[in-house]
């Protein structure tokens, strides 16, 4: 059985035109933004047949109901773009991990260090990993001080989450600050 819904878009918002708008009274507005006043729906539809626009209900919750007169597929095109454009101030955040281990090399752990400084330098977060296998669950504050020396090599940084042991796990997350 074939799914015919898959390629619907759920998260379109539907707007009330013309002749299904319920209300009896609508605050009308016309294509240039100007306030036409309150008046009828059937006064609104003739005007808007007399101008070939589409009545359509932009604020349904007010009272009274607002309408606009518009084309509506013109309408459409001009949400779209400013949702696009609110969409295209927010920069999304990631996070970036990093796995230590406790017997790594100093220059590994400067390559670490700098890998680490460029991804927060592009504005990501860092979480830091750190396992622990075997024998060494018993040096845990060895493993904790090498955390603390990695995140204060970083520079001034907001720690999200302090170092702290989950299990056989040393983990940490921290950010630049503003």
């Amino acid at each position: 059985m074939r799914n015919l819904n898959r390629n619907r878009n759920f998260s379109k918002k539907f707007y009330t035109i013309n002749n299904n708008i319920v209300a009896k009274e609508l605050r009308v507005i016309d294509e240039q933004g100007k306030q036409v006043g309150v008046i009828s729906k059937d006064e609104a539809l003739q005007l808007a047949n007399s101008k070939d626009l589409d009545l359509i209900l932009i604020a349904p919750g007010a009272s009274p109901q607002v309408a606009r007169l518009m084309d509506f597929k013109k309408f459409l095109y001009q949400e779209e773009k400013k949702q696009k454009e609110a969409k295209k101030g927010v920069k999304k955040s990631t996070t970036k991990d990093l796995k230590l281990s406790l017997f790594i090399a100093s220059a590994d752990l400067n390559r670490l260090i700098a890998k680490g400084q460029e991804f927060l330098n592009s504005g990501n977060q860092l979480r830091l990993n750190l396992s622990l296998k075997g024998r060494e669950m018993g040096k845990k504050d060895m493993a904790m001080a090498l955390v603390n020396k990695f995140i204060q090599s970083l520079g001034e940084l907001n720690i999200s989450k302090e170092p702290r042991i989950e299990g056989r796990v040393i983990r940490a997350v921290v950010a630049r600050k503003k």
